[in-house]
């Protein structure tokens, strides 16, 4: 290997000005053969100074691999451009809008203000009409260049700005920004800083207990017209977005399996990806689950005659024995909580809970019940069974029997 050997030397740089007159500008110059191109390059400065704290701090990068090509090494605006795009096509669109006011955060400028006007100029560039600042975040940085304690004082700026939780979150994701960076740019990163400010312990979320499920699991079973709709969630552990798009074509009811494959959107429109990837996924029907299915498939108002939509609006009812009409569209999300879920609750005599929370009932209990944790996650769509532990009641035993289990938790005792 040619050994690296920056030299120093003067420039003389004649030009005519904006006026037309001939000027001669003299400059100190660095010249040095790039370590990853072979290419000759040339980095002039108005001071002698300047040219050997630069050869000084060139030799000490590529003695310490520390050097990196300055027309390759990409900032860090770069980088997460990047991995956003890398998103794309394994997760819904939708999530990665999600992901944009987070990755502003990151790039920058950050705005101060309220957190709905900080959304709206990430979505759209748009400032408020009254005076705010912008504040400087780390896009223009190179990657190579970021220090830990950069990383620090900007984790700091962000948690006293926008809040603990979302600096958290934003320094999880840079994390993973910057190791996509290391892996497909070839460029080193710093350490992530440690032991960084946590926020006040998040308050879990409320969840009924066995016993409550299972008292909603016998009110759902007695209504015919309604009871699928709110007892889907506490037996499969799915997410509103996905029971509301699945389809009759998604349940085997001869393998005992329902396919997770795609979601319904808030103005009613399906999606043909789940949220992430490893969200596409069957779960296997409980018995009891079989049997209300089984119950509602005869009754479940269809899509010009055939059924379509698992969980469909339900039209106008007509006098007996004609069909309702209108049926079998889809059910928004609004009119899901207003009509089926809410009054659930009521009518069962519980407290109320959210959808999201009977997912958090159905990985809970399935943990309490000793299933592992792997299958728990596979079977609520975790990429990760650490997400599964991080979020969720912890606990540690494959697919029909864990659903039997499930069934098993909730069952009420007759006392006979």
């Amino acid at each position: 290997m040619t050994k690296f050997n920056p030299t120093i030397g003067r420039w003389t740089r004649r030009r005519c000005n904006a006026a037309g007159k001939r000027v001669t500008d003299k400059k100190w110059v660095v010249n040095y053969r790039c370590p990853e191109t072979g290419r000759k390059r040339r980095i002039s400065f108005p001071t002698k100074a300047k040219a050997e704290a630069y050869r000084d701090a060139l030799v000490a990068e590529v003695s310490g691999e520390r050097y990196f090509n300055p027309n390759t090494n990409p900032s860090v605006a770069e980088v997460v451009e990047h991995w956003a795009e890398t998103k794309r096509g394994t997760v819904k669109p939708q999530t990665i809008a999600g992901y944009r006011p987070l990755l502003k955060i990151i790039v920058g400028p950050l705005l101060q203000g309220s957190p709905q006007e900080r959304v709206h100029y990430a979505l759209t560039g748009e400032k408020p009409k009254h005076d705010t600042k912008l504040l400087e975040m780390l896009g223009p940085y190179k990657v190579s260049a970021l220090t830990t304690a950069q990383l620090r004082r900007w984790h700091s700026l962000v948690r006293a700005e926008v809040g603990a939780h979302t600096a958290n979150r934003v320094m999880s994701m840079l994390k993973g920004i910057l190791a996509l960076a290391e892996e497909d740019f070839g460029v080193r990163v710093c350490s992530m800083p440690t032991n960084l400010a946590k926020r006040k312990a998040k308050p879990k979320k409320e969840i009924l207990s066995p016993e409550e499920v299972a008292k909603l699991l016998a009110h759902a079973q007695a209504d015919k017209d309604r009871g699928i709709f709110y007892a889907f969630p506490f037996l499969t552990g799915v997410r509103v977005s996905e029971q509301l798009g699945l389809l009759w074509e998604d349940i085997d009811l001869d393998r005992n399996t329902i396919t997770i494959r795609r979601v319904q959107e808030r103005d009613g429109s399906t999606t043909d990806q789940t949220k992430t990837e490893a969200g596409e996924r069957e779960i296997p029907i409980s018995p009891m689950l079989r049997t209300m299915l089984l119950e509602w498939r005869v009754t479940c108002p269809r899509l010009e005659g055939k059924l379509h939509r698992v969980f469909p609006g339900p039209g106008v009812a007509q006098q007996w024995p004609l069909p309702r009409q209108a049926g079998g569209g889809p059910v928004l999300y609004s009119n899901f909580l207003k009509r089926y879920w809410r009054p659930a609750f009521k009518a069962a005599g519980l407290r109320y809970v959210t959808h999201h929370s009977a997912r958090h009932s159905f990985v809970s209990t399935l943990q309490a019940q000793g299933v592992e944790v792997g299958l728990v996650a596979k079977l609520a769509g975790h990429a990760n069974p650490t997400v599964t532990l991080g979020h969720y009641t912890q606990a540690v035993r494959g697919g029909a029997e864990a659903l039997a289990v499930l069934d098993r938790a909730y069952q009420v005792e007759s006392g006979s």
